[in-house]
């Protein structure tokens, strides 16, 4: 068995549902330390009632007194909840081979990632000791969870102490057919809303004497679904807009609701900025004269990597590896690179298929994690100036 694909099995084996642990920065710390590398731990958020409730930040570097650039490795360890265990053909949490496939929740999201990154830092070190420049490797346990504590808080605790970082290669999966095919080189931004519409609470048989906030609200919601934000640009899409929770009413069927709650979110590129449409959503709003109230969270700013150093390493691995050209792309949700990019000016998401990730019987392809992990190394050895050890 290969170090890559034994790690990965160690870390499916963490029960490490968000923002759990389950014992897998432990492992990592142990073998990180091992190789050389000097470990801290950023853990943070409230005080735990156990461990588990409490988040989890790994952050390992080697070669902090060379000259050269950094690039960081980043990863998380925590996982979404399996859902249903009986939809399980084994259990999630127990490493599993079928045809071809190692089975468990965050195989493919992302610990055969993670693992990849270990053993390909692992690797370089061995055969490069005196390499150029610094290798550091960054790993979380609050990334499928609110994000508040993860990478967002160590990205915090690194600018008070001007630590540098030139390139950034976060082990997210994005391959969509094979290995290879494709690259994030950036992501949408993200700006949830929770609108409250104030209503007054009454009989249905008596409408007069009550305002149904439903109805109040019903042509401001259309025409926030119909709205055109933007036309997007070459790298990014239109952003879109989408409610994902509704609720009014008290469950009677006679009573007319005092309030609507609305949950709803926007994807954005650089087109738009979330001041921007802040103001056009209220601006809409108060066209309505809909009575309410407006918060807003902003999940992330977009980010995108122009073709530099890490793009031309990144696909020369791929290529030499995969023998494929990968395609550029920042489609699909918001990752812990949107934080690295405010103090990183080359962030990158590479990593296996993502087609079984967050469903049950996740899965990874057990051919697949030595070539991620040459990749990987292939990057370090690319963008540190470091060649290949000679057989």
């Amino acid at each position: 068995m290969s170090a890559a694909l034994g790690l990965t099995e160690a870390l499916i084996a963490c029960r490490s549902v968000t923002p759990a642990d389950g014992g897998a920065h432990a492992l990592l710390a142990a073998r990180l330390t091992a190789a050389g590398f000097a470990c801290e731990h950023f853990d943070a958020g409230p005080a735990p009632v156990h461990a588990d409730t409490r988040v989890h930040n790994l952050y390992a570097r080697h070669g902090d007194a060379r000259p050269g650039p950094t690039l960081l490795l980043l990863g998380h360890t925590d996982v979404v909840p399996p859902g249903p265990l009986d939809a399980w053909a084994s259990d999630p949490f127990v490493p599993t081979h079928r045809a071809g496939r190692l089975y468990g929740r965050g195989a493919a999201d992302m610990k055969s990632a993670v693992a990849a990154m270990t053993v390909a830092a692992e690797q370089f070190i061995a055969a490069h000791p005196e390499h150029p420049g610094r290798v550091a490797l960054l790993f979380t346990s609050d990334e499928e969870g609110p994000s508040l504590h993860g990478v967002r808080h160590v990205v915090e605790v690194l600018r008070a102490r001007s630590e540098r970082l030139d390139a950034c290669v976060v082990g997210e999966p994005t391959s969509v057919e094979r290995l290879g095919d494709t690259v994030k080189n950036g992501r949408r931004g993200s700006l949830s809303g929770r609108l409250v519409v104030n209503g007054v609470q009454g009989h249905v048989a008596y409408p007069q004497l009550a305002r149904n906030p439903v109805h109040e609200a019903a042509a401001a919601l259309a025409e926030l679904a119909a709205t055109r934000w933007d036309e997007g640009n070459e790298h990014f899409p239109p952003t879109t807009f989408q409610i994902s929770n509704l609720h009014a009413g008290t469950g009677a069927t006679n009573v007319i609701p005092g309030t609507l709650a609305v949950d709803f979110n926007f994807r954005f590129g650089t087109e738009s900025t979330p001041a921007l449409l802040r103001r056009r959503v209220e601006d809409l709003l108060a066209r309505h004269r809909v009575e309410h109230r407006l918060d807003w969270t902003l999940g992330g700013e977009p980010f995108l990597t122009p073709p530099g150093r890490l793009s031309a390493a990144l696909a020369a691995a791929i290529r030499a590896e995969c023998g494929v050209e990968p395609q550029w792309s920042t489609t699909g949700g918001t990752s812990d690179g949107r934080f690295v990019a405010q103090i990183c000016p080359e962030v990158m998401e590479f990593g296996v298929l993502n087609a079984s990730i967050h469903k049950v019987d996740e899965w990874v392809d057990v051919a697949a994690i030595e070539p991620l992990t040459r990749i990987y190394r292939g990057v370090l050895e690319r963008l540190l100036g470091a060649q290949p050890a000679q057989a």
